[in-house]
């Protein structure tokens, strides 16, 4: 469909923010949509929203491109990254990790999960600003958030400027 092409194009050439910013762009290029068609459009093509705008599915989890080898390390690094980056706190629950995120960005966070076959991790359910990992056991929730939780510390052992301090637990320990 030559509208969806033409949303995927845009999104590759500049963030959009709003689906009226996406209609405005759409209309420049000759091609009018009402609201509740962008919205399907959205949806169909699994576009995520982040804090700079509408990302394609592909770039919100940044897979390997076809060039490129698909190793496992290096997805796992591309999510230790963004884990770094974006989430606040990680905390196992029964058989379930809790992830918590600025708002807006749980889904590409869970993209990248979903892309790089976590050990441990079966399935996973994102909000706005929570991450639900699914495990099959506790004993396996809990390395899984140990691993995740080594992830959101920085060498230096200070978290990263973007983040208020924030009452919560991470892996299990009370943060201050």
């Amino acid at each position: 469909m030559r509208r969806r092409e033409a949303i995927r194009r845009l999104l590759r050439e500049r963030p959009v923010r709003s689906q009226t910013e996406l209609g405005r762009l759409l209309r420049e290029r000759g091609l009018a949509a009402a609201q509740p068609t962008l919205s399907r459009d959205i949806h169909e093509l699994g576009l995520v929203k982040g804090p700079n705008g509408y990302m394609l599915p592909e770039s919100a989890a940044a897979p390997p491109s076809a060039a490129e080898p698909s190793v496992p390390g290096r997805r796992e690094e591309g999510v230790r990254r963004l884990i770094r980056q974006y989430v606040i706190s990680v905390e196992a629950a029964g058989s379930l990790v809790v992830l918590r995120t600025p708002p807006a960005d749980a889904q590409p966070v869970a993209l990248a999960i979903d892309a790089a076959a976590l050990e441990g991790v079966v399935g996973t359910l994102a909000g706005d600003d929570t991450i639900f990992l699914a495990s099959r056991s506790e004993a396996q929730a809990r390395e899984l958030a140990r691993r995740l939780a080594e992830s959101i510390r920085p060498s230096g052992g200070s978290r990263p400027a973007r983040f208020a301090p924030r009452r919560g637990r991470v892996a299990g320990r009370r943060r201050a």
